[in-house]
């Protein structure tokens, strides 16, 4: 037999967002999409053929609460996209009041952590387009993030010339961490001796940790 929605979803979210969630799903027809890792988005969302409802993807790695952070992140997209159409700012004032209105609905059940309510109301003074370009936030919902067998960093908290891989990347390509350009390191890959700018708070991993696991 196969599973209801609200079954599948207490895999990911908070229990006490399960029933929210799952009205979301029914009564704006979202085929929600629980994906495999991406290293250049948590989650994203687009309308579907007219009449035939909405999708809306989020990485499966998330834990609890950034899950639910994201996939309310992409229904106040929809909610945007039903009300203004397609042609306005995709998180300009009207995404920001849709979400901030959703995330708000949560905070007020009072279930989250109480350092990562703090995050989140300051967060939400002034959504960024994704929770990964808000470091408080992403230092914030790593606490809940599962144990992992290899330690994972955020790339600003190591030393000048760490060598590093980026967490999750499958081109798996390796770096050396260089100098900071306001919110991004030139970083050099250490095969071909190119530069590339990597973000401060981009999740990496030690080679050296690697090679011991």
């Amino acid at each position: 037999m196969s599973a209801t929605i609200e079954e599948i979803l207490s895999k990911y979210i908070p229990q006490e967002a399960v029933a929210v969630c799952t009205r979301w799903i029914v009564s704006r027809n979202i085929h929600l999409k629980i994906t495999g890792v991406r290293t250049t988005k948590l989650g994203d969302y687009r309308p579907l053929q007219q009449g035939k409802g909405h999708r809306i993807t989020v990485n499966h790695d998330l834990n609890p609460y950034a899950f639910l952070i994201t996939f309310t992140h992409e229904v106040a997209h929809l909610h945007s996209y039903i009300k203004y159409g397609a042609y306005h700012d995709p998180h300009g004032r009207e995404w920001k009041q849709e979400f901030k209105v959703l995330m708000g609905h949560f905070l007020s059940m009072r279930f989250f952590p109480y350092d990562l309510e703090l995050a989140l109301h300051r967060h939400l003074s002034d959504p960024p387009s994704s929770s990964c370009h808000d470091p408080l936030l992403i230092k914030a919902l790593k606490v809940y993030d599962p144990p992992s067998a290899i330690r994972v960093y955020h790339l600003d908290e190591l030393p000048h010339g760490t060598h590093f891989r980026l967490h999750g990347e499958k081109s798996r390509l390796s770096f050396s961490k260089g100098l900071k350009n306001r919110t991004r390191y030139r970083c050099t890959e250490l095969a071909s001796g190119r530069d590339y700018l990597v973000s401060a708070i981009a999740e990496v991993v030690l080679l050296d940790d690697e090679s011991t696991t």
